[in-house]
């Protein structure tokens, strides 16, 4: 049997979530309906940053739904391959930041574990 680790949302389930839950997700929708409203940041703009969000934080439902809406809102494909190049690097540049700060300490961390393990292993 196949089981997708993301099942397509549709409309029984948001009306179980609607039905399960009405207060909280009337209170999610106004605050998304507010949050992505015109302001000092047109619609256009917000939806090319909720998109390449949406990449970093993988969750396969608001990339194509934030995709969806930037595309709506005017965003080319070559802005969106843009703001999804901005966020693999914003994603690899922390790993790559991470690792040189950790490879710096690899030889106490390395030390403090040996000695660590050797104490444990004493008998008592």
């Amino acid at each position: 049997m196949d089981k997708a680790m993301n099942p397509t949302s549709g409309p029984g389930i948001a009306a179980r979530r609607k039905k399960l839950a009405p207060g909280p997700l009337a209170a999610f929708k106004a605050f998304s309906d507010s949050a992505f409203a015109d302001g000092a940041l047109p619609v256009k703009t917000k939806q090319q940053i909720a998109m390449a969000v949406a990449h970093v934080s993988q969750c396969p439902y608001c990339i194509r739904g934030h995709t969806a809406a930037a595309l709506k809102s005017g965003a080319t494909g070559q802005v969106i391959m843009e703001a999804i190049w901005g966020a693999a690097e914003m994603r690899g540049g922390a790993v790559m930041r991470s690792r040189r700060s950790h490879s710096t300490r690899w030889p106490r961390i390395r030390y403090e574990y040996e000695y660590e393990s050797e104490l444990e292993l004493e008998p008592g």
